[in-house]
């Protein structure tokens, strides 16, 4: 089955959620629907799961890897180690940062086995074209006048190589907190680094996107 097709699963949160018994009114958490399919080899709350990020997980593999089909192939990795490790979740842990960090290391492992590089786009998640001259104006350090503005395709290329170029710690911390929106502690759990690590590497992550934006475009200015 195509985990990226469109569809849903009728009464499938309102049976998990009589079935789990949050009594909450807004559906089981993600750390209640593992608990539910560990304790119960539930396969409605594991597709439960699957679905809730099906959209979000992908996009951030996709733009990880820079291939969609290799984005689909580490996805359903992903969520066939989740099976596989439900035991090993820690009680107390959040689900999302520890899928992210299976996530991580599964596309880690098939870009060594595809020994090649792939670039990274930041472009914004729900696809909108301007975020990527609000990525460019960041990089620039300042408003541009309408002369100074590159047209959208060749804005995106040049993130696309100036990240794919970025080291891969470099790279991850700068997917996860600027595209993904985690939160520091959340990307340190997902790295198993320091908070303090994970705010460095953005820092320089983004000092050398910088950097390497000012040599380009010094010349044209």
């Amino acid at each position: 089955m195509d985990l990226h097709e469109s569809g849903s699963v009728s009464g499938t949160e309102a049976d998990l959620s009589a079935s789990v018994g949050t009594g909450s009114g807004t559906g089981p958490t993600d750390e209640e629907l593992l608990a539910h399919f560990r304790e119960n080899d539930d396969a409605l709350a594991f597709e439960s799961l699957v679905r809730r990020y099906e959209s979000e997980l992908f996009s951030y593999l996709r733009r990880y890897l820079g291939n969609a089909e290799m984005a689909e192939d580490v996805f359903q990795a992903t969520f066939l180690q989740v099976h596989l490790k439900k035991d090993q979740f820690e009680e107390g842990r959040r689900f999302r940062p520890w899928l992210y960090t299976i996530a991580t290391n599964q596309a880690i492992d098939a870009q060594r086995r595809n020994k090649r590089h792939r670039m990274v786009s930041l472009d914004h998640r729900t696809g909108g074209e301007d975020d990527v001259g609000t990525l460019v104006e960041m990089l620039s350090g300042s408003d541009r006048t309408a002369d100074e503005k590159m047209e959208d395709e060749e804005a995106r290329e040049w993130v696309r190589t100036a990240v794919g170029d970025l080291p891969e710690t470099l790279r991850t911390a700068l997917l996860l907190v600027y595209h993904q929106g985690m939160k520091y502690r959340e990307a340190a759990d997902v790295l198993g680094i320091p908070v303090g690590t994970v705010k460095s590497r953005l820092h320089a992550a983004l000092l050398r996107l910088n950097e390497t934006w000012q040599a380009d475009h010094s010349a044209t200015r």
